[in-house]
């Protein structure tokens, strides 16, 4: 069976509880219809990209599953047509990666204090010319 991620975005105003049960809802209709979930991560509340349906931020959910494709038309349809989500997302992949997705990896990252270093920034301490620039010029003061 091919291997799928979905992607849910819940509205803002439902507790942690109820955007949880919404995946737990939706999982049960792939595996209903013939498919298997591998893993599922509840991504937390965060802000969207723009409004939608007034709302500025959103329950995301990741679930990773094996399923036939009726059964993610189905879980699509069903979540479509349920009032609390916002979007939903299915993607096929090749394979499933091991271990939790970049978005939580960021969020353990936020959580411990790390900070990332960032080889495109270089050192903030060594601003030097940019090189594709000619002599600076006195400035004239033609007022």
């Amino acid at each position: 069976m091919p291997l799928y991620e979905h992607v849910l975005i819940a509205r803002q105003d439902l507790s942690n509880a109820q955007a949880e049960g919404l995946v737990e809802q939706f999982s049960n209709v792939l595996k209903e219809n013939g498919g298997s979930i591998k893993d599922s991560e509840y991504w937390g509340v965060r802000t969207l990209a723009y409004k939608i349906n007034k709302n500025r931020k959103g329950h995301y959910a990741l679930v990773r599953s094996d399923a036939p494709s009726a059964a993610v038309q189905e879980m699509e349809r069903l979540a479509r047509l349920h009032d609390d989500v916002m979007r939903v997302l299915s993607i096929k992949v090749d394979e499933h990666k091991e271990g939790p997705s970049v978005q939580m990896q960021k969020r353990d990252e936020r959580e411990r204090g790390d900070r990332g270093e960032r080889s495109d920034r270089g050192d903030r301490g060594d601003r030097g010319d940019r090189g594709d620039r000619g002599e600076r010029r006195e400035r004239r003061d033609d007022r």
